[in-house]
């Protein structure tokens, strides 16, 4: 006979109160789709999960499940398979599990205070529960299966997990974890995902999940209130510039003049910085970059955590790797930097620019590398220069000249609602003593809620038709034919990543016939 559970064990499970909705607030439904709601309370948004309505009992049950699973599959599952066919190999197997813990709460052999026999929705509720503890990542699987939240994140035991959403923002949903092992598990599962070691003494996690969103998790003493996880989604179709106009990040004007800059003319591709705080969207606008860039160019990507989706027949991917907890084995920023150069690219795109990469990159600038793009965490251009010639970047000063143009982006509240904007956008005009000339050529415009030019001529487009050989009136006329084909774009809804760059990189090949194609689409 089995021996009883320990009392602290049931007494740790206890069951969490979900967050109650504010009473009088409204409640008014303002997005549904399949198994969830947002709904209006208090005048703030609140993510409504269709939960199975479970007891205390029902609770223990599912997690005694998960251990016994864990200790008892013969089913190897693996991490990288389709996930619906992993759920597949092993339903009847933990059916047979959760069969045999109702069994032994209805026997008595294991005490549940107010114990009842689930019927059959329940139990396969319940069974699901166990599956996607085992195969997914339990009970925050319901919003990492929406494709409209961006973030999802676990702060504690008895508090509602948060979601990001694309167009919602940030609010609470009704998820409440009911213990910190329930956490932990989850914690301890993307670990093995990612090969990376969490524990006591190892307390941070950051990695990737197979479908490549990034995580970042906590355990105790690293987090005072318990384990934590915080996970940014991947984008399985990356957003292309189109998106980003249909968005309102900025306009086809500013779009055609960034992809002059990124393309050059062949002559003279830009240097260029997307900066930014944390979520303004920095990355994204970088992606979009990227693929302005022609697809004869060799591309090789930097990133911490593989983000980037660059539609380009030559493209090398590298990724930073950190040391193992003895400290061995890991592979720096600047290492692959260092090594990156000795490849002979013509592109460069780092995911961000930090530390002491930032001097690598700026002497492969200042020695006739051009068309390198990059990320940096600053709020603006101003700060972006200041960080960069500070430690831990320490960029000579007289080096900066090699960045063209710097890229502001930020969160902003655009009718109660949280937007992501182009702000700003710089060129570096020199050095002057101790001190960094910046030209601002176009600004944000909160009333009109756009991004417009300031009137500074653009220094970059003087170097770009003096080095093409044409007028300025000319250069003006081919940027005007490119927003053209990124408003046709637009108007036809087209943003697929494939499409889009079809259309871009047959405009390199071609101008004339690109646009004459445009008339008969």
């Amino acid at each position: 006979m089995a021996e009883e559970e320990p009392a602290e064990v049931v007494e740790e499970a206890q069951e969490a109160p979900a967050p109650e909705e504010p009473k009088g607030g409204g409640g008014d439904s303002i997005l549904k789709g399949k198994g969830f709601e947002i709904v209006m309370v208090d005048g703030a948004p609140f993510y409504k999960v269709q939960l199975p309505d479970l007891s205390n009992a029902d609770r223990l049950i599912i997690s005694d499940t998960i251990d016994r699973a864990i200790k008892e599959m013969r089913t190897d599952i693996d991490p990288t398979a389709n996930k619906e066919s992993q759920k597949s190999k092993i339903r009847d197997e933990i059916l047979n599990v959760l069969l045999g813990e109702i069994e032994a709460a209805k026997s008595g052999v294991k005490k549940r205070e107010g114990f009842t026999v689930p019927d059959d929705k329940k139990l396969a509720q319940m069974g699901e529960m166990v599956i996607d503890a085992m195969v997914g990542y339990g009970q925050i699987e319901p919003v990492l299966a929406d494709d409209a939240i961006e973030e999802v994140m676990v702060i504690g035991v008895g508090m509602p997990v948060y979601i990001a959403h694309r167009k919602h923002g940030a609010m609470p949903t009704n998820i409440v974890f009911a213990n910190d092992e329930d956490i932990k598990r989850i914690i301890e599962r993307i670990g093995r995902f990612s090969g990376r070691k969490i524990d006591l003494a190892n307390p941070l996690l950051d990695a990737r999940l197979p479908d490549g969103s990034r995580v970042n998790a906590t355990l105790r003493p690293a987090s005072l209130d318990g384990s934590t996880i915080t996970i940014r989604k991947f984008q399985a179709e990356a957003l292309t510039i189109i998106n980003l106009l249909k968005f309102g990040t900025f306009g086809s004007d500013i779009a055609a003049f960034l992809w002059l800059a990124v393309e050059g003319l062949h002559v003279k591709p830009a240097n260029i910085l997307v900066s930014g705080g944390t979520g303004s969207g920095k990355t994204t606008t970088l992606n979009c970059l990227g693929n302005f860039i022609p697809e004869k160019d060799r591309i090789i990507t930097i990133e911490d955590t593989a983000e980037l989706q660059i539609n380009a027949p030559h493209l090398i991917r590298m990724e930073t790797k950190p040391p193992s907890s003895e400290g061995t084995g890991g592979l720096g920023f600047n290492e692959l930097l260092i090594n990156t150069l000795r490849m002979r690219p013509d592109r460069l795109i780092l995911g961000e620019v930090r530390g002491s990469e930032a001097s690598t990159l700026f002497v492969a600038m200042n020695t006739g590398h051009d068309g390198n793009l990059g990320t940096c965490h600053a709020n603006t251009a101003n700060e972006t220069v200041t960080r960069l010639i500070n430690a831990p970047m320490n960029v000579p000063l007289i080096m900066i000249p090699a960045l063209d143009v710097i890229i502001m982006q930020n969160r902003i509240t655009v009718g109660g609602k949280v937007r992501r904007r182009v702000t700003e956008i710089a060129e570096v005009a020199g050095t002057e003593l101790d001190k960094v000339l910046l030209n601002k050529v176009f600004e944000f415009d909160p009333k009109a809620d756009k991004v417009v030019p300031t009137g500074t001529p653009s220094r970059l487009k003087q170097d770009i038709a003096h080095k093409a050989g044409i007028s300025g009136e000319e250069l003006n006329v081919e940027v005007e034919k490119r927003k053209l084909l990124l408003d046709f774009l637009l108007s036809k809804d087209i943003t697929a990543l494939k499409e889009v760059s079809k259309w871009i990189q047959d405009y390199h090949k071609d101008p004339d016939a690109t646009l004459q194609k445009m008339g008969e689409y």
